[in-house]
């Protein structure tokens, strides 16, 4: 899951507006002044951007068709459509990314916004749709080929006159021919795919002796994702910023940028935070991105919204990364320091329009930036994780704060009834709490009051509690020995969890002995899966000798490679996956038995 936050420092109501304001007051019809006209747009995608691909369309008076999974029947994006059509099981093969259904859907809107993830950078996608005679809200199929093959896209950069950084990208892809050139380059290299993006099929080799492993794990990466393992070799730029460039072109051969954002702050190649302007870029550089950015554009003909990548070091030299041919999660930032609506833009040009602005006619006004927040398992070294969403509680929007999510608090409250954990008893109860490995020995007594005193240690605290029930939360008004706390609180099966600003606690209820030996038996006898995932590749077998820290397997799962190690030494007793098969979270991979025990 994930909720995107964008914040604007500055208040915007003091701007000048545009020449040509952009926002429409009141529900309008749309209709192109171009050669196209759109009055429903499919939207083939779900969660935020869906949402906010409807958000304007509504606006704009152009109707909107939802489609769904199975799992997301319920889902926001399928309430806000004016029409929603079930398209297949939760899989994503068989839902979202199955392109005859969503073609066959679309037939009657007559448009599709990909939004961005699953099919918005698909080159036959997008064909399908031109021989179809469907509006595709997006870039010519051309351009989405030649920017998607990163030896393509750099060759056509340096072309035109965007600085790249120099490396190998040839034919010749045996591992000598690569580890020659990664000699001649200098360590430390990057290893790339020539497809996809995201941080996929890339893989950092700091010396000779690691170069071999970082190119095997970034070619298997590369197949599961893209189908092609073929690589380049660049020279890594150490401490780099990573600096993008929005631009948006028309059909009629015009280009323009919209500045830059600064995206460095990242955890496993994925964004957290992203902010416009970038800070400390003075006004010679901005201009000089942004040109560059445009010469990218033009190059392919560009049409639509697109961010062109690059590179910056400390000197403010930046170099061209790759082009991403979609809307962005992050265009949100641009929007609020411009005034535009990037989707607005993107119906417009689609249907045939110029740009709604020129060059002359832009400029930034004020700061923004976006925090994305990630479901993780701290657990598990802040894994990607997966699973209901327990609470959900955001800042108001205002003209300061802007949401973008997917998701929705369910109005159903635990507490509508008065069933609860209660001790209105009259007389002492003793419990034992466990707080980490220490035990907490508490003895309560209910006073008529309404109140409760609370032993622990030999100290007596006086304590009162009851719950609070409000339109979108329920809260836990509580006192001990007269100090006042108001936090936010939530059940779930067997857990209480309780949110404060101070921070959140969480309290569980004591869970089975016949569920907890199941979890026993995996910690001392074998190694976890981290996540629900594909096993990739399996390194051992029944009766081998590994060491800690030795590869078991190679899992695939949030679109990223994981090694499973050997958590001890021992000797492998059996293999309960083989390669290509799924594995559920924690679920046991392998058993074996300890070296010790094996003598």
């Amino acid at each position: 899951m994930q909720l995107i936050i964008s914040i604007l420092l500055n208040p915007f109501p003091l701007l000048k507006s545009h020449r040509h304001w952009l926002w429409t007051l009141g529900i309008v019809r749309y209709a192109s002044t171009g050669n196209g006209r759109i009055e429903k747009v499919l939207i083939a995608n779900r969660g935020e951007i869906a949402c906010r691909v409807m958000r304007t369309a509504k606006r704009m008076g152009v109707r909107s068709v939802a489609v769904y999974s199975e799992a997301d029947k319920n889902s926001m994006h399928v309430a806000m459509a004016d029409e929603a059509y079930h398209i297949g099981p939760a899989a994503s093969q068989q839902s979202y990314l199955n392109m005859e259904k969503i073609i066959q859907v679309a037939k009657s809107a007559a448009a599709i916004h990909p939004g961005y993830g699953f099919l918005s950078e698909n080159t036959e996608f997008a064909e399908w749709c031109k021989k179809e005679n469907i509006i595709f809200i997006g870039p010519p199929s051309s351009a989405i080929r030649d920017m998607g093959i990163k030896s393509t896209s750099k060759s056509i950069m340096s072309a035109a006159g965007v600085p790249i950084i120099e490396g190998y990208h040839g034919e010749e892809q045996s591992d000598q021919r690569l580890m020659e050139e990664a000699k001649i380059i200098g360590f430390p290299v990057m290893v790339k795919a020539v497809r996809g993006g995201g941080g996929k099929g890339m893989r950092i080799a700091r010396s000779e002796a690691e170069f071999f492993d970082q190119l095997e794990s970034a070619r298997r990466e590369a197949r599961k994702s893209f189908n092609d393992d073929v690589m380049l070799i660049e020279k890594f730029v150490d401490r780099p910023r990573h600096v993008e460039v929005q631009v948006f072109g028309d059909h009629y051969g015009n280009a323009v940028y919209l500045f830059e954002r600064d995206c460095s702050v990242q955890r496993r190649h994925q964004k957290i935070i992203e902010e416009a302007p970038g800070p400390g870029i003075s006004a010679e550089v901005r201009k000089r991105l942004g040109e560059a950015a445009v010469r990218a554009a033009k190059a392919v003909s560009y049409v639509g919204a697109g961010t062109v990548e690059f590179i910056m070091d400390a000197k403010d030299d930046f170099y061209f990364m790759e082009m991403n041919t979609r809307l962005q999660v992050e265009h949100p930032v641009t929007e609020m320091v411009t005034g535009t609506d990037l989707v607005e833009w993107q119906l417009r040009v689609a249907a045939g329009e110029k740009l709604p602005l020129m060059q002359d006619e832009l400029s930034v006004q004020g700061h923004a930036f976006e925090a994305r927040i990630y479901a993780e398992d701290p657990d598990t070294d802040f894994m990607p994780g997966a699973g209901p969403l327990l609470h959900l509680s955001t800042p108001a929007p205002d003209t300061f704060t802007r949401i973008e999510t997917g998701v929705r608090q369910d109005p159903f409250s635990p507490f509508a009834s008065s069933n609860g954990r209660r001790l209105n008893v009259v007389y002492i109860r003793n419990l034992t709490l466990q707080d980490g490995e220490n035990k907490v020995d508490v003895a309560v007594e209910y006073n008529h009051d309404g109140t409760y005193n609370v032993q622990i240690d030999g100290q007596v605290f006086h304590v009162f509690g009851e719950l609070i029930q409000e339109p979108h939360a329920t809260y836990l008004s509580c006192s001990i020995n007269g100090m006042v706390s108001r936090p936010k609180l939530v059940i779930t099966d067997n857990s209480l969890h309780l949110f404060s600003k101070e921070g959140s606690a969480q309290v569980n209820s004591p869970v089975a002995k016949y569920l907890t030996g199941i979890d026993t038996f995996v910690s001392q006898g074998g190694a976890v899966a981290p996540m629900t995932g594909t096993i990739e590749k399996v390194f051992v077998k029944e009766g081998d000798l590994v060491q800690i820290g030795d590869p078991l397997m190679v899992m695939i799962a949030m679109k990223m490679e994981h090694t499973i190690r050997a958590p001890k030494a021992g000797v492998i007793e059996k293999v309960l996956f083989k390669e290509g098969s799924q594995a559920n979270r924690h679920a046991a991979l392998v058993t074996f038995v300890e070296e010790e025990d094996s003598k």
